[in-house]
């Protein structure tokens, strides 16, 4: 029996134009962000090896999205980390967090120019603290793609993202990609996590400034 309705043109009546208000446990994360103590454990031809990182993060409220009963108010994202003391990009990612009020459901998409994209989804309430996501090799739904030579040689089985929304008025994260190396029998587990602090406000969403 589906979850969902007959009817699935209809949208919904109640939308809110004004996204920074209706955002649920993703609220606190809109706005600019700096983090300089970020921690990278990737793999190397001899080992795991530890990297340091800075990272800055843009979050900003989109307008409302529908799709005939489905409702999500999110924010679209990028984030662009270097090296301490280097300009060179280390890594750069793009992609949109998403809030279902009526399913309490968190959607977390990434992609990165190395060629590959992942979307991980959680439960959480309105005024959750903390949440975590998934997102799982070989699912036609919250699964993973990636070009053919990270499937040859750097195969990602899953993503799983833990945040954190600290009392200070911070927020941090915890993500696992779970990755199957070519010529290893084990997972490797490629962690990264930072606590990032706001340097700018979001600016509304355009429907919200209209209003």
């Amino acid at each position: 029996m589906s979850a969902y309705p007959e009817d699935i043109y209809t949208e919904p009546s109640d939308i809110d134009v004004h996204t920074l208000a209706k955002l649920g446990p993703l609220a606190r994360m809109a706005g600019i962000w700096q983090g300089p103590r970020g921690l990278d454990t990737k793999p190397k031809a001899d080992g795991p090896r530890k990297q340091a990182y800075i990272e800055r993060i843009e979050l900003q409220p989109i307008d409302p999205q529908t799709n005939g009963p489905q409702l999500f108010y999110g924010l679209r994202y990028h984030s662009h980390v270097t090296k301490p003391d280097e300009k060179k990009t280390y890594h750069d990612q793009v992609g949109y967090w998403l809030w279902g009020p009526a399913t309490g459901a968190v959607v977390h998409t990434l992609t990165i120019p190395r060629g590959q994209t992942a979307m991980a989804v959680g439960q959480a309430s309105a005024d959750a603290t903390s949440f975590e996501l998934v997102a799982t090799r070989g699912l036609e739904t919250f699964g993973i793609c990636s070009v053919p030579f990270l499937e040859y040689a750097f195969k990602t089985v899953e993503f799983r993202i833990k945040v954190t929304l600290n009392a200070d008025g911070t927020w941090s994260y915890e993500e696992d990609t779970v990755l199957m190396i070519r010529g290893k029998d084990d997972p490797f587990h490629h962690t990264d996590r930072n606590t990032l602090t706001k340097v700018g406000e979001p600016t509304p969403n355009p429907l919200a400034t209209l209003a």
